[in-house]
């Protein structure tokens, strides 16, 4: 499940971000089905993206804020801002669309339910 980003009209600051920005970022948020188990199968599978809490490189990294950046926020504390078991942000870098794809893909191939 794709979380709405600024780019879509969905998201609730879109006007104000559209307005204020002449484009929008590779950042990718998104919950996958299942849970913690399923999160770290999918990072563990990804080849070209990085692990790293912070996602402001040029490289493509991935995070995991339940276990990475938030692994100290109680898990209440993390429900409450949104941040479950299953979510992973991606910051796209600038490698090659069709590699990262097919990354992408591979590691949620690998996941298993």
């Amino acid at each position: 499940q794709l979380a709405c980003p600024l780019d879509l009209g969905c998201h609730s600051v879109h006007e104000i971000a559209r307005s204020q920005m002449r484009g929008f970022g590779g950042m990718i948020t998104f919950f996958l089905k299942g849970g913690i188990e399923q999160s770290r199968q999918f990072l563990e599978n990804l080849q070209i993206f990085a692990l790293a809490e912070s996602l402001g490189g040029v490289e493509s990294l991935a995070e995991h804020p339940a276990i990475m950046t938030h692994a100290s926020v109680p898990a209440e504390r993390r429900k409450e801002l949104g941040i479950s078991d299953s979510l992973v942000r991606l910051s796209v870098g600038i490698e090659e669309q069709e590699d990262l794809l097919a990354d992408i893909k591979g590691a949620l191939d690998a996941v298993q339910l």
